[in-house]
């Protein structure tokens, strides 16, 4: 008899031996979908559990979103979680574990995960993941039979969890960096184009697509703002979608693009589909779009139009992605307003042109003539007029003529 039993607790240790190994190997990387995967496959072993989820707050601290699940019946597992009541002052408090080892379909807190197929498990461990002596997350461990976690176990768990805690924040920390490395990339190019002598049509391509990677965007859309008419039209969009390219132009103050443009200031939308101010929701579920965030594009104090980012998914954007397409308008505004600034002095450019060739064509009428300055622009006007020709073309062919007599 004490053979076998100390034959089955060598074998739980070797057990415990391969699985901290596999801990080991899971906290060293940087991927954090691969760290909380793994997360969800060692705590199921730990605990011979049946099923296993993994939830991290979002940055807000408002929802537990699910991030990893080893279970028979996903459909149980709901993929984001408003925190509130009971739950919120656990998270608040950083609260220990909660253990029920039978009968836990009527409990609030077993409820409050999985509100569906409850009758598929018996009992319930919630293990919090700390780091930096914050909550961050947590593992759900659920057996469909009635199991009494022991304490050695439950403190293997949490000596677990907190190894995880660090893990994640490690990856986070280095997710970061590669996207902030990622956005100064995309907000150096951007700023290399708007010195360029490319054509504002490119530029604005360029900066939605690059957007839409910096941003995780399934549409980017730059739209321009039209003073005469007060309403917004498509510049610019990596969408090939006609039906989005040619929807209807947007006045100021209409849909979320235009109360952007009327307020002055981004907004963000978690679900256009169900916004009762979004125009065109039917265009948004045949896209696939979801939530959007729509940030005016300034010069001083107006807005020349707006840019838009559009996600695949329910997302609440944060302060840094808000910050950055911030950033990106801005700088998408000094391009356009660049390209103003260029064609007004092209233009007057050539409107001084224009003045000194009629000037140099009047004066040779004026000496062939021997009519008035007044007289010799009527004699240019009526010939561009009766010709269908400018000003400019009429005298260059006078000046040109005269010259071809001088040589003859």
């Amino acid at each position: 008899m004490d053979v076998t039993k100390l034959k089955t607790t060598l074998e739980q240790k070797e057990q415990e031996v391969r699985i901290l190994r596999q801990i080991a190997q899971t906290i060293s990387g940087l991927d954090l979908d691969k760290i909380l995967e793994c997360t969800a496959e060692i705590a199921t072993q730990l605990a011979k559990a049946d099923a296993c989820s993994v939830y991290l707050l979002d940055n807000k601290k408002e929802e537990l979103i699910l991030y990893a699940l080893k279970s028979s019946y996903p459909d149980a597992f709901t993929p984001r979680l408003r925190i509130e009541g009971d739950v919120a002052d656990w998270v608040r408090k950083k609260g220990g574990p909660i253990a029920i080892s039978r009968n836990a379909i009527p409990d609030p807190w077993f409820k409050f995960f999985y509100p569906s197929y409850q009758d598929k498990f018996k009992s319930f461990l919630s293990i919090p993941i700390i780091s930096k002596d914050e909550m961050i997350g947590l593992i759900n461990i659920l057996h469909r039979r009635v199991y009494r976690h022991k304490g050695p176990e439950i403190t293997l768990l949490c000596d677990f969890a907190g190894q995880i805690g660090n893990a994640v924040e490690s990856a986070r920390f280095y997710q970061e960096a590669k996207e902030k490395a990622k956005q100064l990339e995309v907000l150096s190019e951007i700023s290399h184009m708007i010195v360029s002598n490319r054509y504002l049509k490119e530029i604005l391509q360029l900066i939605v697509t690059m957007t839409a990677q910096v941003m995780n965007s399934k549409i980017c859309s730059i739209m321009l703002l039209d003073d005469k008419r007060q309403e917004l039209f498509i510049g610019a969009t990596q969408s090939l979608s006609k039906e989005y390219i040619n929807k209807p132009n947007v006045k100021i103050g209409q849909s979320i693009s235009g109360l952007a443009v009327k307020k002055k200031k981004p907004i963000t939308v978690t679900d256009v589909t169900k916004e009762p101010g979004y125009m065109y929701p039917q265009i948004a579920q045949k896209e696939g779009i979801v939530s959007m965030l729509s940030v005016p594009m300034m010069i001083r104090d107006r807005v020349i139009g707006v840019i838009n980012s559009y996600t695949s998914y329910e997302h609440r954007f944060t302060n840094e992605e808000i910050r950055i397409l911030q950033v990106i308008a801005n700088q998408a505004a000094v391009a356009i307003e660049n390209t103003h600034l260029m064609q007004e002095i092209l233009r007057a450019k050539e409107a001084l042109e224009m003045r000194k060739i009629v000037e140099k064509a009047k004066g040779i009428l004026m000496e062939q003539f021997d009519i008035s300055e007044d007289e010799a622009y009527v004699m240019i006007r009526k010939k561009s007029m009766d010709l269908r020709k400018t000003m400019r073309e009429v005298a260059e062919s006078i000046i040109l003529f005269s010259e071809m007599r001088r040589e003859i």
